[in-house]
């Protein structure tokens, strides 16, 4: 492999890891920071509803009851190619569970794409989505 696309991966690997527990400990905890996390022009589609903009994500966070997350799974690449030319930017893939307030474990994934704003790292997009298992039609 090369040794700069490996070294890509690792600091992809690494970067995931800190971003999302930064990101799942704002989510739960401290929630009013949380858009600090997006670009400005950051989109969010939460279980198929729409939202654009970092502070239009900001209310649509704070509107939701208050949430408990725990990680099970996580993922992460590079993105290259010109379209992000210089610009260093990851694919994070996440799964776990999430309880809402009185509601029952859900299991759920997310997908972030990340890119680096000087030293910070930012959401440009991001795709959250409950699971269901096959068959179970109880909440």
């Amino acid at each position: 492999m090369d040794q700069d696309l490996k070294a890509k991966i690792d600091q992809a690997c690494r970067t995931a890891e800190e971003f999302t527990k930064l990101y799942y400990e704002y989510l739960d905890k401290r929630r009013y920071l949380i858009s600090r996390m997006y670009m400005d022009t950051a989109s969010l589609m939460w279980n198929g509803n729409g939202v654009a903009g970092k502070d239009n994500i900001q209310k649509f966070w704070t509107d939701l009851p208050s949430s408990e997350h725990t990680i099970s799974t996580l993922d992460a690449q590079p993105i290259t190619g010109p379209e992000v030319a210089n610009q260093l930017t990851f694919l994070v893939k996440v799964g776990g569970q999430v309880k809402y307030e009185e509601k029952n474990l859900k299991s759920f994934n997310q997908t972030f794409l990340i890119t680096a704003m000087g030293d910070k790292w930012k959401i440009v997009s991001d795709c959250f989505r409950t699971q269901e298992l096959l068959g179970n039609n109880t909440n």
